[in-house]
Formats: C-alpha cells, sequence, structure tokens
C-alpha cells in the first residue's frame, strides 16, 4: 500500500456542524493539494441536504453529469448516486470523465449507509502511478496519446441517448464536434465515438506530472475474464461496447495494461466508511474505485470546480 501521500489525509470534526466544516475550507483544500483526497470524519452531516451544503460551500455550485459512461441515478440537484453495478463487481481506479475535453477537478463522496462488509473507494494517487510505470511504457503514451472507442447498442451498457441526454442525433452531433470526438452512426440507431486523449498531464494548479486517463479502465483485458472473453467472441475491437488503443490506432497489448493495472494496485490504499464521512478528491491528483461488498451501501456523490483542458485554467465558482 503507498504512503507517499498518505491516501486519505483524516480530518476528525468532533461532533462540529457543517457550518464548522465549511469554515475549515483552507484547511481542506491545503490537505487536498498535498495528499490529494481528504476524508472528513465525525462532522455533523445528517443528511444529502446538508452533503449539498458542505460541497457547495467549499467548491461552488455541483456540476451536472455530462456524457454518462455508467448508471447513475440522481438523488438531488446533481448530487447522484454512486456508479449502480451489482455488489459482487469490482470497478477497477479510474479518474472521472477523464476522456473528455472538461472535468470536474473536485470529487466528493458522502456516505448515507456503510456497507456490511468491502465496499471501500480505493485511492491511487496519480502522482505515484506514473513514477511506477515502466519508463519505456510511459514514454509511448505520452509520446502517442491514447483513444477511446465506444459503441453504443441496444443491450449493451448505457445508450446514446442517456449517455449525451437527448435524443436528438444533431444535438449529439454539435456537442462531440464542439468536444474533439469523432462520430459514426452505425445502423439501427447505433452509434460510434473515438476520442484521442492525452495520457498524461500537468496538473493545472501544481505544474506536476500526472498519469490521468481511461486507458486501463476501458480496455477489455480489465473486464472479467468470461465478460471479456464473451466481448471478444462477439465483436472486432472496435465495436466492442468500450476499447482502449493508442491514440494513433494502435493497439494497447494486454500485457501493457496488465502492468498499468499492477501500477495502480500497488499505489492504492483504502479505508472503510463510517456513516456520514466525507471524501474530498481531487480529480486529477487520485484515481478512485469501487470493492466489492455486501450490505446496503449508499454513498452519494456530486462533483465540482469544472476545468476546460482548452483553456488551461480552473473555473471555481464562488458559492
Amino acid at each position: 500500500m503507498s504512503t507517499l501521500h498518505e491516501l486519505p489525509h483524516t480530518i476528525v470534526g468532533c461532533g462540529a456542524d457543517i457550518t464548522a466544516l465549511c469554515g475549515r475550507q483552507d484547511e481542506i483544500r491545503a490537505a487536498v493539494a498535498r495528499h490529494g483526497a481528504v476524508l472528513l470524519r465525525d462532522f455533523r452531516v445528517t443528511g444529502v441536504d446538508d452533503f449539498e451544503r458542505v460541497v457547495e460551500g467549499i467548491s461552488g455550485h455541483t456540476l451536472t453529469y455530462h456524457e454518462r459512461s455508467s448508471p447513475r441515478t440522481a438523488i438531488k440537484g446533481n448530487v447522484y448516486t454512486s456508479t449502480e453495478y451489482p455488489p459482487s463487481e469490482e470497478i477497477f481506479l479510474h479518474n472521472e470523465n477523464s476522456y473528455q475535453q472538461k472535468w470536474p477537478m473536485a470529487l466528493y463522496f458522502y456516505c448515507v449507509d456503510p456497507p456490511a462488509t468491502g465496499g471501500a473507494t480505493p485511492l491511487a494517487g496519480t502522482r505515484d502511478v506514473l513514477t511506477r510505470i515502466d519508463p519505456a511504457v510511459r514514454e509511448e503514451f505520452t509520446r502517442r496519446g491514447w483513444m477511446v472507442v465506444r459503441n453504443f447498442r441496444e443491450g449493451f451498457g448505457v445508450s446514446w441517448q442517456d449517455a449525451f441526454g437527448t435524443g436528438d442525433r444533431a444535438v449529439v452531433a454539435e456537442y462531440c464536434a464542439q468536444s474533439g470526438i469523432e462520430i459514426t452512426w452505425t445502423g439501427n440507431d447505433s452509434l460510434r465515438t473515438r476520442a484521442v486523449r492525452p495520457a498524461v498531464h500537468l496538473h493545472p494548479r501544481t505544474g506536476e506530472r500526472v498519469w490521468f486517463n481511461h486507458a486501463t479502465f476501458w480496455h477489455v483485458s480489465t473486464l472479467s475474464p468470461d465478460v471479456r472473453d464473451g466481448l471478444r467472441a462477439m465483436f472486432a475491437e472496435d465495436e466492442l461496447p468500450s476499447q482502449t488503443f493508442f491514440g494513433d490506432g494502435g493497439s494497447i497489448p494486454d500485457a501493457t495494461v496488465e502492468h498499468l493495472r499492477d501500477c495502480y494496485r500497488a499505489a492504492s490504499t483504502r479505508f472503510d466508511y463510517r456513516r456520514g464521512d466525507i471524501v474530498m478528491i481531487d480529480n486529477m491528483l487520485v484515481a478512485h474505485g469501487r470493492e466489492s461488498f455486501t450490505g446496503a451501501r449508499r454513498i452519494a456523490v456530486a462533483m465540482a470546480e469544472i476545468h476546460d483542458s482548452r483553456a488551461l485554467v480552473v473555473t471555481r465558482p464562488v458559492p
């Protein structure tokens, strides 16, 4: 387990209310900048309304979940359920929306009900992951970038209507044209998208190099062996529900992705949720995932502080 940045750094509230919590935002933000993630524990956060006020008090208004890749339900406004996959499934480490041109710099998780067993949100510092990657692999991704190909078809994952929040093809086309996404309508109301992104970024606040991409998460080899083999038997590589390539379209070997998974896991840490916990993450400094679990496990999620990679600025709205 990595201890490089003490993930997550814990700030204990000793029963203080959310006004006192928000009053410590300078301390919280400094800790997030240093460590990448902060666990706010033992504050009086009594529900989603309080959680929303904490997010807005520290980071400004919450963000809508655009270009969806997983099933979620809005709880209130822009506060969502965590990804609604079966409890038996692991969700591999990733950075939220790293496949887009815009992404949230701040992620918040709020424990409404802790799981009975498992169910942690493992964390891995992207600075740490980057240093663990074989230099030749790191150089190749830096030089070539990475590409994600997504195929939206009935019966496999989210629909394009849910992903883009509209049933209007013209709206989808306009959004994709503005977002650096190539689209192809493949018949029978199916859609294929391609997007090329950098694999290594400079953090806009700290200037550090970070490993920030979905190249591992969306590579088919990261799925469980039975699902991976079944999908590969059904579809060509560029027809899979999602698959990643080098930015020039070259295949990423399964062995390379296995090495990347090992680097994430070697850099990862975990903690057990308690009811009322809030975790704030710098989305570019820390990747997150989900363990399998038993029990209820209700975790609310919010995003804030939009970053536009084209503008090279971070917008932090005033609450």
